[in-house]
């Protein structure tokens, strides 16, 4: 077996290095973002905390009120809500960061079709949390708050909340992404509109199912988690049909595209071809002229 030269070796070593080079100051790019909004941010974090604690406050019965059950709540709580906050306000620039990392390796078509998911990923996601916090946070305080025993005062601890809500807004923003995985289930070839929508009664279940989990134990947030999942599953057996005919089509146009250029070589060719014969033809002559 032939030794790599040293120059090989290196040739093929700085490539490598420059993507890792590459990638630390992506990152590093990322957290001075997450860090300048948390520094923006910090300053206002009680009342961050109270904003997010108003659909609770609201429902909450005479007497009712939060509490901090221990010694460093009062701080780290708010803390660490405008840390997740920073994060959250950040993803924009964090998935541009990946995208200028990752789209200098795809082609054209690939670009085209994942810029598009990317940017309804993160819409999507957004519009899972607004409506976690606009409409299931009233109505499932309304309905939690009024169901407390007798002789029982709400009191509810800010850092259990905190917990709470996050895990609220992360499973309707993550439900909120079934579009793009139907999308993505086409577009890979793993499953066909035709076969999703056959497959619609066992969704329609898993929706119900996948609320009955990442909600609280009431059948109204369960109710309003899994009707929008199934919505949108609709939507994206739609929309994956409409971006299916659009691969197609491309790989159609890439395909003619191809052929065309195939002509086009095999015109050259055929035209170089009759050149040479043509030359050949008229030194054939003079030989015949210079023997008689």
């Amino acid at each position: 077996m032939a030794a790599t030269s040293p120059e090989q070796k290196t040739e093929s070593e700085m490539p490598f290095l420059t993507h890792l080079v590459e990638l630390r100051d992506r990152l590093m790019r990322s957290l001075v973002a997450v860090g300048l909004i948390f520094l923006a941010l910090f300053s206002f974090a009680n009342q961050i905390y109270h904003l997010l604690a108003t659909p609770l406050l609201k429902h909450m019965p005479a007497g009712g009120t939060m509490i901090a059950t221990e010694v460093g709540s009062p701080f780290f709580t708010p803390f660490k809500l405008v840390m997740v906050v920073s994060v959250i306000l950040a993803v924009p620039y964090l998935l541009y960061q990946l995208w200028s990392f990752i789209a200098p390796g795809l082609y054209k078509h690939e670009k085209r079709l994942a810029f598009p998911l990317l940017f309804s990923s993160v819409i999507l996601f957004y519009a899972g949390m607004a409506f976690a916090y606009f409409v299931v946070f009233p109505l499932a305080f309304t309905f939690l708050t009024a169901n407390a025993p007798e002789g029982v005062t709400v009191m509810t601890d800010i850092s259990k909340y905190l917990d709470f809500v996050l895990t609220v807004f992360f499973a309707f923003g993550v439900a909120f992404e079934v579009p793009i995985a139907t999308i993505l289930l086409v577009l890979t070839g793993m499953a066909t509109p035709e076969s999703l929508v056959s497959k619609r009664p066992y969704i329609i279940v898993g929706c119900f199912t996948v609320g009955m989990f990442l909600t609280p134990p009431d059948v109204i947030s369960q109710t309003l988690l899994a009707v929008p999942m199934w919505m949108l599953f609709e939507i994206g057996v739609f929309a994956s049909r409409f971006m299916l005919r659009r691969k197609e089509k491309d790989t159609a146009e890439r395909e003619t595209e191809a052929k065309r250029e195939m002509t086009d070589d095999e015109m050259n060719a055929e035209f170089e071809k009759a050149i040479a014969d043509e030359h050949a033809l008229l030194n054939h002559t003079d030989a015949g002229k210079d023997d008689a």
